[in-house]
């Protein structure tokens, strides 16, 4: 499925590539919901619609992602929030024994994530991927979404890479059509991000669901 000998860095999304999605959207669709209305005095379901609709304004710009926004938006911490649903944090099948496979070839492996530092902090400090990879970059310190097409400039700049020669593996098809238009070479997506939602039919780019289909009928190493 992949010819890993044209492959020298690895780029990987965080959130339904490497973590569960079910974390994120338990949160935002079922926790924040709850919590909101309890510390608003409103009906659960009125909160979790106006909720989801004032999110929703927001969907691909930098403020979908930020943790500081929303905590002023709504008036409440949405770190600490999360912090209480922390526990449903968890590993994709397969992330580790993958980033172990790159670390033996001797590939760069990168998270790229949209994710506010505070929430990426959440999720190190339970998981250790920090140690499992060679850079994490937050899309927050460019003050530009993955899905804006100068997000790769700007990596480029502090994370330089061959785009003809790397690999993005992220769940969400919006960011790889940015990728695409970048010109980076290689990309993945993830046919089901959330454990808990039905998988994916995707037909705009390849898709995996564990991470071992990438190195099966060959595992062609660089050599």
């Amino acid at each position: 499925m992949l010819d890993w000998r044209a492959v020298d860095t690895v780029l990987l999304d965080m959130d339904g590539t490497l973590l569960d999605l079910h974390f994120d959207s338990y949160f935002w669709l079922e926790h924040l919901p709850l919590r909101y209305a309890q510390l608003r005095q409103l009906e659960p379901a009125d909160a979790r619609e106006w909720l989801h609709q004032r999110i929703t304004q927001e969907q691909g710009t930098l403020n979908w992602y930020c943790l500081d926004y929303w905590s002023e938006q709504l008036g409440v911490d949405i770190t600490a929030l999360k912090r209480e649903v922390a526990d449903r944090i968890g590993f994709r099948p397969q992330v580790k024994d993958f980033l172990q496979r790159l670390r033996q070839r001797g590939m760069r492996s990168v998270i790229v994530t949209n994710a506010h530092r505070d929430s990426l902090n959440i999720k190190l400090q339970l998981t250790g991927l920090d140690a499992l990879v060679d850079g994490i970059v937050s899309s927050h310190d460019f003050r530009l979404p993955k899905e804006d097409i100068e997000f790769w400039t700007q990596l480029q700049a502090v994370e330089p890479f061959d785009p003809a020669r790397t690999l993005l593996v992220d769940d969400s098809l919006a960011v790889l059509r940015s990728a695409q238009r970048y010109g980076i070479a290689h990309l993945l997506s993830i046919v089901q991000p959330d454990s808990q939602a039905p998988a994916r039919n995707i037909d705009e780019f390849r898709a995996i669901d564990q991470f071992d289909e990438l190195f099966k009928g060959g595992d062609q190493h660089n050599e």
